[in-house]
């Protein structure tokens, strides 16, 4: 049994997920990035900047530009990661809370940099990365 309801009567309350959910609540900093008054490309610039700089470099690995347009994917990533962590609102860009939505950006941008700076040929030897590319792929 619960504290009374508004008419007096004890109700009994369960600890159970209601079968149908109502609402979501919003990631933290998932408002506007500009006002309302925007129009929409404006009010979500941070991840279409970010979306912008991924598609930049997909087409320029399409195009043969293998490690630059895989760092600029990278970079793009981190970009995300850093907007972020200044800006209070991000529009789309935030998905989950805000410390893991900057880890997530960031660990996957700084990965997609270093594999792209050690593809062959003339690529950056890491050693730690090297051995276990040397375990997984050779």
């Amino acid at each position: 049994m619960s504290a009374p309801d508004a008419e007096g009567k004890p109700r009994r309350v369960t600890r159970r997920f209601p079968m149908f959910t109502r609402d979501t609540a919003r990631p933290e900093g998932g408002g506007r990035a500009a006002s309302g008054d925007a129009p929409a490309p404006a009010r979500q610039w941070p991840v279409l900047a970010v979306l912008s700089g991924v598609g930049l470099g997909l087409l320029l690995t399409a195009l043969d530009v293998f490690r630059f347009g895989t760092i600029l994917i990278g970079v793009a990533l981190m970009t995300g990661a850093v907007l972020r962590w200044a800006l209070p609102d991000v529009g789309m860009l935030a998905v989950r809370s805000r410390f893991t939505d900057m880890i997530t950006y960031g660990v996957l941008g700084i990965a997609i940099v270093l594999l792209a700076m050690m593809a062959q040929p003339h690529g950056l030897k890491v050693p730690f990365l090297d051995q276990i590319l040397h375990y997984t792929i050779r």
